[in-house]
């Protein structure tokens, strides 16, 4: 569900038109919903009620301050993986003791940052990295607390660019080795094992994958504390996937994935923590475009937005469907038209879909890309030179810009030119 709905034929972000955010913006630009981004975390926290648990919004999905602070002041926890992200969810208010540092090339630079700033955990992948934080922490005389992702070798059915699961994947360590890495952890005097961590892949649409890691998880945590470790907390990761296609079938919902967490983890005295980004911020968040022409080709018609795959790369790099709907609804008994939807950039690949039909449209025409709020903006860059989508933020009938267009003369001023020039 979204806050994205039309009233009397114009799409509105919960109180506001899109044309209005439009006429103030220009086009395109990323708009989101506060509501959305409410209720969407509080179906995990409630999911998770009855057990000590903390969701920490996986914040590589969208890491506006903005978003960010709409969840912080809910109780969210974040999950980020570069000195980066650590820096926004500080400044965004959030306590280094809800904030857990995953990602497999930490630096000794981005390690010391978050001992210094304060950190929940840090989810360690490998034995080097584990040597690195040991050394960075006896450096500033502190212990340094840790979960070891686990590899669980489980095929998340899902696109193989963002499944981290399996055996050939870059991410934590086999699961089989797992004793003997928890046993040359606790023998590391700047490291603290709190726990095991896991996460297997994004945009799943079963439960089924999670459940068979999640047992493995279970298992190991009967074995590690055989041997002798403190296991008192469980990292699950996030994952859970959102409909972007309105005729598909709706995935779990994170009252079903909370009620499995419960029902095979739940009798192990552990902290659960999840990171769920996608869900949270995935329905909601639009990118609005302005068709800029229609062009009559061979045998199809192409519609040609301003809005190109430097500010949503995931058609491009995923093959990934959004729905795209027009700002203005159909009249009744109106005709549906095909249309190949395309971006301006000079690649072939700058395609959103291919016989894609929708009213018809003429230049001018507003259209929204839905489900845009994750993987969307944190992913624009500003190839051809086209400058970065801007961001909105709406509450109710208020909207606010939280991150501007730059001009081009700011885009041209970042450049430096060498004194021999």
């Amino acid at each position: 569900m979204d806050h994205f709905i039309y009233k009397s034929g114009e799409l509105c972000a919960e109180d506001v038109p899109i044309r209005e955010i439009a006429r103030h913006v220009g086009t395109p630009f990323y708009c989101y919903s506060t509501a959305t981004l409410e209720r969407h975390f509080r179906l995990f926290d409630e999911a998770l009620e009855g057990t000590d648990h903390l969701v920490c919004y996986a914040m590589k999905a969208a890491s506006n301050l903005a978003i960010l602070r709409t969840l912080a002041a809910l109780g969210a926890g974040m999950d980020v993986v570069s000195g980066g992200e650590y820096a926004r969810a500080r400044a965004a208010g959030v306590p280094g003791e809800r904030i857990v540092f995953s990602g497999v090339g930490k630096t000794a630079a981005e390690m010391r940052m978050a001992l210094e700033g304060g950190i929940r955990q840090f989810n360690v992948e490998s034995e080097p990295e584990m040597d690195r934080l040991d050394a960075v922490a006896r450096e500033l005389g502190t212990k340094a607390p840790i979960t070891v992702r686990v590899n669980p070798d489980v095929d998340a059915k899902t696109h193989a660019k963002i499944a981290t699961g399996k055996s050939e994947n870059k991410f934590g360590i086999p699961i089989s080795r797992a004793r003997e890495v928890y046993a040359h952890a606790a023998r590391l005097e700047g490291l603290e094992v709190i726990g095991i961590d896991v996460h297997i892949g994004s945009q799943l649409t079963e439960l089924e994958p999670f459940r068979l890691a999640y047992e493995k998880v279970r298992e190991l945590t009967h074995q590690l504390r055989a041997d002798g470790h403190d296991i008192r907390r469980l990292d699950l990761g996030g994952g859970l996937g959102i409909p972007y296609a309105r005729s598909n079938a709706e995935p779990p919902l994170p009252t079903d994935y909370g009620a499995m967490i419960k029902e095979v983890l739940g009798d192990l005295g552990c902290e659960i923590e999840i990171e769920p980004g996608r869900l949270i911020a995935g329905n909601a968040g639009l990118l609005v475009s302005e068709v800029v022409y229609v062009k009559e080709g061979e045998d199809r018609s192409f519609l040609i937005l301003d809005a190109a795959m430097n500010d949503l790369i995931r058609p491009a790099m995923y093959d990934a469907y959004h729905d795209i709907v027009p700002v203005t609804e159909a009249a009744p008994g109106t005709e549906p038209e095909r249309y190949d939807v395309v971006g301006p950039v000079c690649e072939s690949g700058d395609t959103f879909a291919k016989g894609r039909e929708t009213r018809p449209l003429s230049a001018g025409d507003l259209v929204a890309f839905r489900s845009a709020g994750a993987y969307g903006a944190v992913m624009a860059s500003e190839y051809n030179s086209r400058p970065l989508v801007p961001e909105v933020l709406v509450k109710g009938d208020q909207f606010a810009v939280i991150r501007p267009r730059p001009s081009l003369e700011e885009m041209l001023n970042r450049d430096t030119l060498p004194e021999w020039m």
